[in-house]
């Protein structure tokens, strides 16, 4: 997984570019590009800060059903 520093090397990276740009169009991409990678980094700080253990859920036993019998009926003799 990324570094926070890695995500923001390429954020800087992708904005660098969007200032060459001439295009208006690919401009725009880069700095899109560049936003996103900026939130990555945002995101992967928080992520840091937080210390998340998962715990597989112990199984339940579905509750089984009882089968009734019909009895037959006991002929009179």
């Amino acid at each position: 997984m990324a570094t926070v520093s890695e995500y923001r090397a390429k954020a800087n990276e992708f904005l660098a570019k969007a200032q060459r740009e001439s295009d208006p169009s690919l401009r725009a991409q880069y700095e899109q590009l560049g936003r996103s990678y900026l939130r990555l980094a945002e995101q992967a700080e928080r992520n840091l800060k937080s210390d998340i253990v998962y715990e597989t859920p112990t199984r339940r036993q579905a509750p089984q059903q009882q089968q009734q019998q019909i009895q037959p009926d006991k002929a009179e003799d």
